[in-house]
């Protein structure tokens, strides 16, 4: 068993001993439901064949359909799909959505294929997997490397195989294929929600408000535009080739124009001389004086090896288990808040399930209402794990865990447990 999986499952036997849980329930839990792993095989541009490793998983459907991403990642493996898969499960449930937990992957380095290629590769995968996706069923959306013309092009192969129209396979579509308005920035939202209710008690310096977010992709740089705007100092931000520093703020826009130019945000250092702008190691990052650390990269960010320098009162998690089991362990120790990944970042699932309801009515919704309805389910849930947190005197992190666990329990004691059938 990984590390990762390992850590994730400990989550599960620590919330148990907060609530009453029977064993089956704990038993059903420990699993995922169903795994299938398969060879995807397409037509390269030289006229070769290759093969691809993929998988995809659903971990646990009692409360609804599945639902999850698909990344394309060359260090991706099964085990990963599986704990992205038990996070998601645990997500929904945070959340209140009528879903259960999926994930999927395709072992490859993007970057490597043309986009002839990768829509080869995107549907291949459609035909590979047809049997566990569907509306009812197992719902996919984007995740890290993949985007919506992707999944616009999953949902049309889903489509041509059943022989209809069938947007309701596939979330994170583009808008002129049934995506949803407010899904580009939902994840970066819902974190904001979440953070601006819990602002008073967290106790943040409202005078000094700094931030540093690490990852520039998607959720990365909508949440450094958001901060920003609400007058927050960006004054670091990182991605998978750099970081950059300035005391006195970068700013957000220019960040994304300098990535989209040159591929990096450190090319934003070359552009703004006159700016005090350094060039530093994501370590160094973590390092910062600052009032709030925003991981919206990849996982296990935040290491033993790193985490005893960190300064920030509060990270606010949007990318998937940023913080590894160990590193946990010393933030607790230093009094350090962790928002975590399966409330920070679940707006994007929530506006995901949006999308997937406005695909199954045929009645679209505006950006205003999308974000209407949105806000009130972070703030709601997101006060009811700090109360929790603070009634039991956990992390938040393990509330949030406690919650999950208590609606999937009564989900799976709804179906009938031992105390039931022999009372």
């Amino acid at each position: 068993m990984s590390e990762m999986l390992e850590g994730a499952l400990s989550q599960l036997e620590t919330a148990a001993k907060y609530t009453e849980v029977p064993a089956e329930v704990l038993d059903a839990l420990r699993h995922p439901k169903e795994v299938m792993s398969a060879r995807v095989t397409i037509r390269m541009d030289n006229g070769s064949r290759r093969s691809f490793e993929a998988w995809r998983c659903r971990y646990d459907d009692t409360r609804g359909p599945t639902k999850g991403g698909i990344r394309y990642h060359p260090d991706a493996s099964m085990e990963e799909v599986i704990t992205l898969a038990f996070w998601m499960t645990f997500k929904c449930a945070v959340v209140g959505l009528p879903y259960g937990g999926g994930k999927g992957a395709i072992k490859v380095d993007p970057r490597s294929l043309s986009p002839h290629e990768i829509e080869r590769l995107s549907r291949a995968y459609v035909h590979s997997f047809a049997r566990m996706i569907g509306p009812d069923r197992d719902i996919p959306a984007p995740d890290v490397y993949t985007n919506a013309m992707i999944m616009g092009w999953m949902a049309d192969e889903y489509s041509s195989m059943v022989g209809y129209p069938a947007p309701a396979v596939i979330t994170g579509k583009p808008i002129a294929l049934g995506g949803s308005l407010g899904r580009v920035d939902a994840t970066a939202r819902g974190g904001f929600y979440v953070l601006n209710n819990l602002l008073a008690q967290l106790e943040l310096d409202k005078t000094q408000k700094r931030v540093v977010v690490h990852g520039y992709g998607n959720a990365g740089s909508m949440i450094a535009g958001l901060l920003h705007a609400d007058g927050w100092r960006v004054v670091a931000v990182a991605d998978s080739k750099g970081a950059v520093y300035c005391e006195a703020g970068l700013d957000p826009a220019r960040l994304s124009k300098a990535k989209n130019k040159s591929g990096s945000v450190i090319s934003y250092a070359r552009e703004s001389p006159g700016d005090k702008v350094e060039v530093i190691t994501p370590d160094e990052m973590f390092a910062l004086d600052c009032d709030l650390i925003v991981p919206a990269a990849m996982e296990d960010q935040i290491t033993a090896d790193n985490a005893g320098a960190i300064r920030a009162p509060v990270i606010l998690e949007l990318a998937n288990g940023p913080v590894t089991s160990a590193a946990d362990a010393i933030l607790e120790e230093k009094g350090i808040r962790v928002i975590p990944d399966i409330l920070a970042n679940a707006g994007g699932v929530t506006v995901s399930y949006f999308e997937w309801v406005q695909n199954r009515q045929g009645y679209y919704w505006t950006e205003e209402e999308v974000q209407q309805k949105l806000r009130p389910i972070m703030e709601r849930e997101s006060t009811a794990i700090w109360e929790m947190a603070q009634e039991k005197q956990i992390t938040l992190r393990t509330a949030a865990y406690v919650l999950g666990l208590a609606r999937l329990t009564d989900a799976i004691k709804a179906h009938g447990t031992q105390s039931y059938f022999c009372p």
